[in-house]
């Protein structure tokens, strides 16, 4: 039940962060079946590429400060725009749109969990 749950919440945040930023969209035509596989492919790639991206990026993260994340989550955020129907406007749109999805899906989590639906016991 969590799965879908932090599915849906996924879906809904890129689909808030197509509303309030214009440099990323999905594409004419995109359905609700789009955004959710555009949302299930973004979990992959948050699971499974992002850590060795950030792995490769370590040294630049340390000499950033941690800045360098918002590189990486851009990164992150255009490969899930290249293979499915969300379209970025380039690179920067790309890290401004990874940081605007951040606050959106901590603003939803916060949410989630204030709701009790994220089945934590508390």
């Amino acid at each position: 039940m969590g799965f879908l749950i932090r599915l849906l919440v996924n879906a809904l945040a890129l689909y808030l962060v197509t509303r309030v930023y214009g440099g990323v969209r999905f594409a004419p035509g995109a359905d609700g079946v789009s955004i959710l596989l555009a949302a299930l492919v973004l979990g992959i790639v948050n699971a499974l590429i992002r850590p060795v991206l950030l792995l490769l990026s370590l040294p630049v993260n340390v000499l950033t400060l941690g800045l360098f994340t918002l590189v990486v989550n851009g990164v992150v955020l255009w490969l899930v725009a290249s293979v499915t129907a969300l379209d970025v406007a380039g690179f920067g749109a790309a890290v401004v749109g990874a940081l605007v999805l951040a606050v959106i899906s901590w603003l939803l989590d916060a949410v989630v969990r204030a709701l009790g639906l994220d089945g934590r016991r508390g």
